[in-house]
């Protein structure tokens, strides 16, 4: 008498966010259904997405999979993958998640900036993991790389243009000669910006990508608090002027790096760099960061680090990383 192998589980995906980025995560997994199985060794099935309104159309998206109770849908799945923002009920929903062993993915910058550290020790505790690529810099993978590539290296010092919005200000300001005012309404009528812009105009964003990137380099605490924070919002016309005649760029880097005493310093501030400085290059709501290691050298990585398909690429990544981990327990 034969038998044969039983059918693997599937991985079951609760999606807490149907915004932008939970969106095109949806869609994702929906039409490429085949692709995410084979690459997570089983089927991986959306039980459902959970959103403030049920009741307006999602392009690509079954209403019948909508939800308004975000806490019912996460309690049964393998891997909850929390695209809401802000602190709550997104911190509450994570915290529940990994006390009871699941994998979380999450896009939550300024949630891992603040709370990074017990999430991981609950985590830990637990048996659960916590996957966060997509917090910075979306689809270009310099967590991976800070966290697994450069792992038998020894990263010495961190320095990037990690916020899209703000660049794409700059940019116009500086290459463009568009007044500064001029520039930052613009950019909201793109959407670079949100409705309100001030995360990224007074530096808060960059500040937790930057802390998170410490954290992960040099296993320390990094506290957001006390990363040196100044943005670009009382930025005037004269500031780039200035700039230009001493034949720079303006952009708002966020840089890192560790002292002899193991000390981390890490800022956010608007600087004049030469212009052939691989920073001043980035263009429009291009982000850039460059490593520096050991070993290794400096290692720079570009790309796009917003857009929702773009965050969605970094989403679906650590989807498959988490479905593989839940897969070892």
């Amino acid at each position: 008498m034969s038998t044969h192998p039983s059918a693997p589980s599937p991985l079951r995906v609760a999606l807490l966010g149907g915004g932008t980025v939970g969106g095109a995560v949806a869609r994702a997994l929906l039409g490429r259904a085949d692709h995410y199985a084979q690459r997570a060794g089983r089927p991986v099935q959306l039980l459902g997405v959970a959103v403030r309104d049920t009741g307006r159309p999602r392009e690509g998206i079954p209403t019948t999979l909508l939800t308004d109770d975000p806490r019912a849908l996460a309690e049964g799945a393998d891997v909850v993958v929390e695209v809401m923002g802000g602190s709550e009920p997104a911190g509450e929903l994570i915290e529940a998640a990994l006390r009871r062993g699941a994998q979380v993915v999450t896009a939550n910058k300024q949630l891992v900036a603040r709370r990074g550290e017990e999430l991981h020790a609950l985590a830990a505790e637990h048996g659960a993991g916590l996957h966060y690529e997509a917090a910075v810099m979306a689809a270009v993978p310099v967590m991976a790389v800070v966290r697994e590539s450069l792992a038998g290296d020894e990263v010495t010092r961190i320095r990037g243009i990690v916020n899209g919005s703000t660049n794409y200000v700059l940019d116009l300001v500086g290459r463009e000669g568009v007044p500064f005012a001029d520039a930052v309404r613009q950019a909201g009528e793109l959407g670079y910006l949100e409705a309100d812009p001030t995360e990224d105009l007074q530096g808060l964003d960059a500040a937790a990508k930057i802390a998170i990137l410490a954290r992960t380099a040099w296993g320390v605490p990094a506290p957001l608090e006390e990363v040196e924070v100044t943005g670009i919002a009382d930025l005037t016309d004269a500031d780039f002027a200035d700039a230009a005649r001493q034949g720079g760029v303006l952009k708002l880097v966020a840089s890192a790096e560790r002292d002899t005493d193991g000390r981390v310093r890490a800022s956010v501030r608007p600087l004049i760099l030469p212009a052939e400085d691989p920073l001043a290059q980035a263009r429009g709501g291009t982000n850039v960061v460059e490593l520096e290691a050991a070993l290794a050298g400096p290692v720079r990585l570009v790309g796009a680090g917003a857009g929702g398909d773009q965050t969605a690429s970094a989403v679906l990544g650590d989807v498959v990383r988490a479905g593989l981990a839940a897969a070892r327990r």
